[in-house]
Order: C-alpha cells, then sequence, then structure tokens
C-alpha cells in the first residue's frame, strides 16, 4: 500500500472543479472554479465539472472561469495547452495576464501575444532565409572541390 499523496491540492467541493493555470515562473491561478471557457483553434469551448476527459491546444485569447463565489474571472493567455483529468483542470502557457475588463483584456491580448507571433513567423522566415542560403553556399562550395 503506498502512502497518500500530501503534495496534490485537496478534492475540489462537489460541483466545481480544481483550476492551475501554470505559467514557466509562477502559478498564476489554484482554486476551485464552477466552469471554465477557453479557446482553441477551431473555436472556443467550455467546461463543466462533469465534462468528459479532455486536451486542447489554446490560441491566444481570453480564459474565462467561473469562481467559487460565483465571480467571473478573466485571464488573457497566449498559447498553451489545457488539461482536464477528472475535476483538475491544467493550463500551462508561456504568458497570462489577470484583466476585469473583457474588451480591455481582448486588445491587450491581440497586442502582446498575436503581434508578437506575426513578429516570430517574420523571424522565423528570415531565418529560414538564412539557413536556405548557407545549405545553398556549402552545395556550391561542393560542386567546385
Amino acid at each position: 500500500m503506498t502512502a497518500p499523496d500530501t503534495q496534490s491540492a485537496p478534492a475540489p467541493a462537489e460541483g466545481t472543479m480544481h483550476l492551475k493555470v501554470l505559467l514557466p515562473t509562477q502559478v498564476l491561478v489554484d482554486e476551485a472554479v464552477a466552469r471554465v471557457v477557453a479557446e482553441a483553434e477551431n473555436g472556443a469551448f467550455g467546461l463543466l465539472p462533469r465534462h468528459i476527459d479532455f486536451v486542447a491546444a489554446l490560441v491566444p485569447g481570453v480564459l474565462i472561469y467561473e469562481a467559487g463565489n460565483g465571480e467571473e474571472r478573466y485571464l488573457g493567455v497566449d498559447e498553451g495547452v489545457l488539461v482536464k483529468c477528472a475535476r483538475e483542470v491544467l493550463v500551462s502557457t508561456r504568458n497570462a495576464i489577470p484583466g476585469d475588463d473583457l474588451r480591455t483584456l481582448r486588445r491587450t491580448v491581440r497586442e502582446r501575444y498575436l503581434e508578437l507571433d506575426e513578429h516570430e513567423k517574420s523571424a522565423r522566415s528570415a531565418l529560414a532565409r538564412l539557413e536556405a542560403g548557407v545549405v545553398r553556399r556549402f552545395i556550391e562550395l561542393r560542386e567546385r572541390t
């Protein structure tokens, strides 16, 4: 028989889930929630406590959750992964910011995360061109020798 796991969070109350939002340097949210709404590549989706186990790749957007006291809260999240297993919901993302105003938070997500993605795409494209140029020059050098 194994010893009980003392590191795990207490079981969520009936009718709730345990939401944990993990960033590379901190745990941003760690609380009981009644529902979670998030955004994936194919659109927004909602989770309730008795929802089937679920995994989704998140896109930059707003994650909405209803806290145990009934208060709706918002997080602007970057790309990440959401895993729901039983009544545990884990979200792992590079960046997230809490906010009170949905409109302002959506604008912030667009400015911080979506524009950053465009910069990353541009940088990757430039890097790919550089790599192709290096490979082409190696081929030219090989043909000369």
